[in-house]
């Protein structure tokens, strides 16, 4: 017996059916189904729900079913565990999904089976200090500092292995991820890589300086950033 958390769209009520019918599959061969309990309202999932932050102990799958949305969410409920995730797409973007609604059933069948293979990417850890403050995020396509007045830049400066490198201005600064390459940093004209290796890039937004190149780094490599004086930015974490 397995033990499945699918988290899916619940705003999306082909989501909602799928995960439904997924789940009486899953029961009707003796696997058990865990629903985070905020996505598991109605009768149909009631019975699986269990909160968010007990979800992945003994989990063996994660089963992702929405769009890039919901398997950025499902990524980041496992992050750390090593759990894998099976994304399907029941949306309007599946970059990072695998599978079609039809292809589900036979997709688990395959993984019970141990015929599968797994897609490991690579993932960010973003921390923020400052004002006796902390926090932290993982990311599985990348952060962004990016300014919050219409009309100004944010004044930044970026840092390589605690060395400091340039300062600039600009509407945003991002750090992103091989699987993020192809999301922010891409329509930012940056470069694509390959999800396949383990790199970091950093990509200005409309900088106002002659340096207007991507960095690709290595995956160690420490990046810090430092909001300037002038207008604030604010930070977003994505996946």
């Amino acid at each position: 017996m397995a033990t499945v958390a699918i988290v899916h769209h619940a705003l999306r009520q082909a989501a909602t059916d799928l995960a439904a019918e997924t789940a009486r599959w899953l029961v009707g061969r003796g696997h058990e189904v865990r629903v985070p309990e905020e996505d598991a309202a109605g009768d149909r999932l009631s019975e699986h729900a269990w909160p968010s932050e007990k979800l992945t102990g003994g989990l063996d799958l994660a089963v992702s079913l929405g769009g890039d949305g919901t398997m950025l969410r499902t990524v980041d409920l496992v992050a750390g565990t090593g759990v894998p995730v099976l994304g399907v797409n029941v949306g309007r973007l599946g970059y990072l999904t695998a599978v079609e609604p039809a292809g589900l059933e036979s997709a688990l069948e395959r993984y019970f089976a141990g015929d599968f293979s797994i897609d490991a990417r690579m993932t960010l850890m973003v921390e923020v200090n400052g004002a006796g403050r902390s926090a932290s995020w993982t990311a599985l396509n990348e952060a962004v500092l990016e300014k919050t007045v219409s009309g100004h830049t944010v004044r930044l400066a970026l840092a390589l292995g605690g060395e400091g490198f340039i300062t600039c201005a600009a509407d945003a600064l991002i750090v992103s991820t091989p699987t993020g390459s192809t999301a922010y940093n891409l329509s930012a004209r940056g470069p694509i890589v390959s999800p396949h290796h383990r790199a970091l890039v950093v990509t200005t937004v409309a900088p106002h300086m002659l340096f207007d190149r991507s960095l690709v780094l290595t995956a160690e490599e420490w990046v810090g950033v430092e909001v300037l004086d002038g207008p604030d930015a604010a930070l977003v974490v994505d996946g």
